[in-house]
This record gives structure tokens, C-alpha cells and sequence, in this order.
């Protein structure tokens, strides 16, 4: 029989092996909270990453469109109108690098049967519309079209001479299968006071269109084509023109003598009224060749 000494060795020896399985169950404890606060730590850190990246890769993303976007053109398809043209002058869009050249000109050479008309195009002024001129040209796009439409105003205090042309169907409604975007001036003239005074009283902007200016026709924004006029007199029109250029002297004299032969007036197709101003040059105008020189 154990003496009582013996009793409280053993007892000593339980309260101690107690203690040690107690320590080592909280040892394991401190282990498995530290383990868990360091599993929610990563997980947490690939959360928050992966929302990082996410958000990062959206941000460089939005950048490169915008990025791309300015230095790029919006030219569109217009496929109603490609339908429209023949086969020969279904020419596609136009090239459309990053980086659209913006400085330099382009030396452009219409043959016409009233006679030549150089022009320069300004790459500065109107990027993409030069590089779709271009484009244009390269195609043989404009030869064998006629200048379909002759504009003049005579009435003070308004003002206005221009000779349209680069319609392939010569109507005033064709175009070349596409569009390209707006590059709107921002460095014209205001007209006389009194032209000012009356846009204004119809809700309008006026500018000057200097003798001597190329620009291009449209239909509304965005809506360029092919079609362009060339400005024989100061003419008085809201800033809604592409300006790409300039007309030589040898081209100008082409122009004035087609302008003074006159004009074979139409008719306005909602009133039904003559319009004496507005009608096809009475002397043809015909661009049997055009070509630009090599930028």
C-alpha cells in the first residue's frame, strides 16, 4: 500500500503531466490562430490584387482605345452607297495607320476638261481628310467625274462662289462607299457685321471661306466623303467644313472661267422654285485625271 508520500509524488507527477498537455494544447492553439490569421491575410492580398489587376488592366485598356483613338481616324463604312457605285470605284477605306501624318503637304493635279487645277492639301489642317484624299487619288477614285454643281451669291450683304465636284455619280448624292470624321476650322474670318447680325437671327454661325479654299461637302456631321468645293470667291457658310488645302493660280483661272459662263439653274426640290444661284456650271467640268504627287 503507497505511503502518503508517495500519493502526493504521483499527484505531482499528474498535475505536472496535466500542465505539459494543457501547454502544448494551447502551443497548438497560438499555432492554428496564427495560421488562420495568415491564411485570411493572403486571402485578402489575392483579393484585393486580383481586384487591382482587374482595375489596372481596364485602365490600360481604356488608355490604349483612347490612345488609338487620337491617333487613328473614324472612317466608316457606308455600304447603301458602295452598293451605289461601280465596280471600279468600290475602293474600300482608306489606310489608317497609328499616327495619321499631321504636317506636310500633298501636291494634288486635276486634269479637267475646262482646264488644270492644282491644289496643295495641309496635312495640319485636316489629317485624316488629306488621308482619305489621298487614298482617293492613289484609286483613281476621281477620274472620269464631273463637277456637278456651280454655287454663286450676288445679293448684299451675302457672298458665295464655289464649284462642287468628286461626286462618281454626279448627282450631288454619291459618295465613296464610306465616311470619314469631322476636322472642323478654327481659324476663320468672321463676315461683315450685318452677316453676323442675320445668322444670328436665324440661330447660325457664318465665317469666311477665303477665295481660293478647298474644303469638303457634306450632309451633316461626320458625313464626308468624296465630294468637295473649291472657293472662287469669299464665301459665307457656317464652320461645319473640312478645310484641307489650298488652290493654285493656274487653277483659280481654270475656275473663274468656268464661273463666267454661268449657270444652269435648277430647281428647289421642296418649294419647286428656281434657284438662278444654284445649278450646274453651264460650262462642263469634267476631271479626266487626278493625281497626287508622292509624300
Amino acid at each position: 500500500m503507497p505511503t502518503n508520500e508517495q500519493r502526493r509524488a504521483s499527484a505531482k507527477r499528474k498535475l505536472a503531466h496535466r500542465n505539459e498537455r494543457a501547454a502544448i494544447r494551447a502551443k497548438r492553439r497560438k499555432r492554428l490562430l496564427i495560421f488562420s490569421a495568415l491564411g485570411l491575410v493572403v486571402v485578402v492580398l489575392v483579393v484585393v490584387g486580383i481586384v487591382w489587376w482587374n482595375n489596372h488592366q481596364a485602365k490600360v485598356r481604356a488608355e490604349r482605345e483612347a490612345d488609338i483613338r487620337a491617333h487613328t481616324c473614324a472612317y466608316k463604312a457606308n455600304e447603301a452607297e458602295k452598293k451605289q457605285l461601280p465596280k471600279n470605284k468600290q475602293i474600300g477605306l482608306p489606310p489608317n495607320p497609328y499616327g495619321t501624318p499631321k504636317k506636310g503637304t500633298v501636291q494634288v493635279d486635276f486634269q479637267t476638261t475646262a482646264g488644270p487645277i492644282p491644289v496643295t492639301m495641309d496635312r495640319a489642317e485636316a489629317p485624316c481628310t488629306v488621308q482619305s484624299i489621298q487614298h482617293l487619288l492613289d484609286k483613281g477614285f476621281y477620274d472620269n467625274t464631273k463637277c456637278h454643281r456651280e454655287m454663286v451669291a450676288e445679293q448684299k450683304p451675302l457672298s458665295a462662289g464655289i464649284l462642287q465636284c468628286g461626286d462618281p455619280l454626279g448627282t450631288g448624292a454619291g459618295g465613296p462607299g464610306y465616311t470619314s470624321p469631322d476636322e472642323l476650322p478654327k481659324d476663320l474670318k468672321n463676315p461683315p457685321p450685318e452677316v453676323v447680325k442675320l445668322a444670328q437671327a436665324q440661330g447660325q454661325q457664318m465665317r469666311v471661306y477665303p477665295r481660293g479654299t478647298i474644303a469638303m461637302a457634306n450632309s451633316g456631321k461626320n458625313t464626308n466623303g468624296s465630294q468637295f468645293f473649291l472657293v472662287f470667291k469669299d464665301t459665307y457658310l457656317p464652320p461645319n467644313y473640312n478645310v484641307f488645302g489650298t488652290i493654285g493660280e493656274a487653277g483659280l483661272r481654270t475656275i473663274d472661267a468656268v464661273a463666267k459662263a454661268g449657270i444652269k439653274p435648277s430647281t428647289d426640290p421642296q418649294t419647286g422654285q428656281p434657284t438662278p444661284g444654284d445649278g450646274e456650271p453651264k460650262k462642263p467640268v469634267t476631271i479626266t485625271k487626278a493625281t497626287a504627287a508622292k509624300s
